[in-house]
């Protein structure tokens, strides 16, 4: 078995491709979803929008909840304190993901037009709000939780939802919402068929010239006006799950410490960068193929970035750094790691094997004359 330290880093890994699959599979359903209403012209155009991810977002949804439980049974502090000082923020989330299959089946039940623009907003709003929210949580990592824990190791909330709002955060919100929109179109301009492709593909140059901006100015914000978090003792990697025997500083520009001492990962926010631009040169280029692999990059990327700069953290706390929550003191014992570990090098595989399958039966694009000849319209 591999040691406790070892686990540990294996588990925040796990966790980060959790992530990352869920953002890249249904981080394209969301950015469709913000822009279906304005790529889609008529009721048609966007009732094929539609049907490019009605067949695929519940399944990628599968990524959300599988890292949810890996949160749940590998980190149980972090569960706790996350969903107790976030829980306005995810049941926010809870119901827009609710709202997206209850659109997608009532959207088409009548043809009256103001029937349809309803859900059709109801959908867009179900998209943008968990886009924006999902970057609003991870420009709060940033900042740190206004939380702590009381004498009964309870994670004690000190702030409210609209604290959350603040200006990093908001920027945060900017490059998830700037990034899913990119994702989004590469994949309607690769899926769709004329005109809504090349609508789509429009759509992704702006969006990808928004994402290069945002991401490189909160970048400089990171690294020249936000004050970060830096273990100076205590943390031990083989030690117990306890967030109260270590000691951290806040020092500015602390979050690329690990940058510094690692030239190497600049690579990463580097390639999220690169592949944004090339994303947009590509739908420009008309070859939405290499787009929405150059999206897909982006997104992983960007999520890397994120990850890195944070670690060893998972949650910091602003009120009290000390005990803000890290691999090393929030993780299960290393009997449970490694036991979950076993079961994710047997599912995990199959769950990826499936995806691939999917997507491969569901190949091709969705054109208008093809919605027609099959009777699709409902």
């Amino acid at each position: 078995m591999p040691d406790y330290e070892t686990l540990r880093v294996i588990w925040w890994l796990i966790l980060g491709t959790l992530l990352i699959g869920f953002a890249v599979t249904d981080g394209f359903d969301l950015g469709v979803g913000i822009i279906f209403r304005f790529v889609g012209r008529t009721d048609e155009e966007r009732r094929a929008l539609l049907e490019c991810i009605e067949p695929v977002w519940e399944g990628n949804q599968v990524w959300f909840i599988l890292a949810g439980g890996a949160v749940f049974a590998a980190w149980p502090l972090l569960y706790a304190a996350s969903f107790s000082c976030l829980y306005l923020a995810m049941f926010l989330i809870l119901i827009a993901l609710i709202l997206r299959p209850v659109g997608f089946n009532f959207r088409n039940k009548l043809p009256d037009a103001r029937w349809r623009n309803f859900w059709d907003w109801t959908l867009l709003l179900a998209a943008a709000l968990p886009a924006l929210l999902f970057g609003v949580a991870f420009g709060n990592l940033f900042l740190g939780i206004a939380f702590h824990f009381d004498e009964l190791m309870r994670p004690v909330y000190t702030a409210g939802f609209f604290s959350l709002l603040q200006p990093f955060a908001l920027l945060a919100g900017v490059v998830s919402v700037s990034m899913l929109v990119l994702h989004g179109a590469s994949y309607a301009a690769l899926k769709a068929g004329e005109p809504m492709c090349s609508r789509a593909a429009s759509i992704g140059r702006a969006a990808a010239t928004a994402f290069v901006i945002a991401f490189a100015g909160a970048g400089a914000w990171l690294a020249l006006g936000l004050d970060g978090q830096t273990i100076s003792s205590g943390a031990d990697p083989m030690g117990p799950s306890s967030p109260l025997l270590k000691s951290v500083v806040v020092l500015r520009g602390a979050w690329l410490g690990n940058y510094h001492a690692h030239e190497i990962l600049w690579l990463a926010p580097l390639s999220a960068l690169l592949a944004a631009v090339f994303a947009g040169a590509m739908l420009r280029l008309g070859r939405p193929g290499a787009a929405f692999i150059s999206s897909s990059l982006a997104v992983t990327a960007t999520i890397l970035t994120a990850g890195i700069a944070l670690f060893p953290f998972l949650l910091p706390s602003s009120t009290d750094p000390d005990q803000g929550l890290t691999i090393w003191d929030a993780s299960s014992s290393a009997k449970t790691l490694f036991i979950m570990l076993l079961c994710v090098i047997v599912l995990l595989p199959i769950v990826l094997a499936y995806t691939a399958w999917v997507f491969h039966v569901l190949r091709g694009r969705i054109t208008l004359e093809y919605m027609r000849k099959h009777g699709s319209w409902y």
